[in-house]
């Protein structure tokens, strides 16, 4: 992650709003949740506050990852989203741009993760300590010497996504943590939140929302 803090000041994207939740689209480069420090303090959840005063968290995207986020309007709204996240009863799926052909067309990466503590908030992969990781892929199309992909997250480990398609010896385009080289010079990491499905919590009603990738 670079030093310097520069999120982009375009309007809040609001997806869905209704008595319970809200859904908006989040940009690249803006933090879920405030840094420490004054610099840091702007971020998605101060800015949907700003709008919907009762917001309240329900799970994080990283800084450079946009997409597909949710917010709890109400405590009971929280509560029963924070248990479908816990249970791994959502289903989130990723669109990706990775370096080089990936193969065969689709795959699943079984790979334990744990914090790097001395170079933290790095992740790796630890079979001895880390706890379990699980990522389907899906390709889409190959682009000149990158892969654009689907990815569908079993798990919600810190980095997942990206750790486990550097295992995979792809990085995903513009990582500033896990990706080197060539692979390293893209304006922005290559990974949105395009989907999320889940039930409402006023009923339990299956819900889906999209956000189409920006790049």
């Amino acid at each position: 992650m670079s030093s310097e803090y520069n999120p982009p000041d375009s309007p809040l994207e609001v997806l869905h709003a209704d008595h319970e939740i809200l859904i908006v689209d989040k940009p690249a480069g803006l933090l879920s949740v405030p840094g420490k420090g004054p610099e840091l303090a702007d971020c998605l959840i101060s800015r949907v506050q700003a709008a919907y005063p009762e917001a309240l968290l329900v799970h994080r995207l990283d800084r450079d990852t946009s997409g597909v986020m949710i917010f709890a309007l109400t405590p009971h709204a929280q509560r029963h989203l924070g248990l479908q996240f816990e249970k791994r009863q959502t289903k989130k799926t990723y669109v990706a741009r990775v370096w080089g052909q990936l193969t065969p067309k689709t795959g699943h990466v079984d790979l334990p993760l744990i914090v790097d503590w001395p170079n933290r908030p790095l992740q790796m992969v630890d079979h001895e300590h880390g706890k379990a990781a699980h990522t389907e892929w899906r390709v889409v199309r190959h682009e000149d010497q990158t892969t654009r992909l689907r990815l569908m997250p079993k798990t919600g480990r810190s980095h997942q996504l990206r750790v486990h398609m550097k295992a995979l010896g792809h990085p995903i385009l513009g990582d500033p943590f896990y990706a080197t080289g060539e692979a390293r010079n893209f304006p922005r990491l290559m990974l949105h939140s395009e989907n999320l499905r889940l039930r409402h919590p006023d009923g339990g009603a299956g819900l889906s929302f999209t956000a189409k990738a920006p790049f």
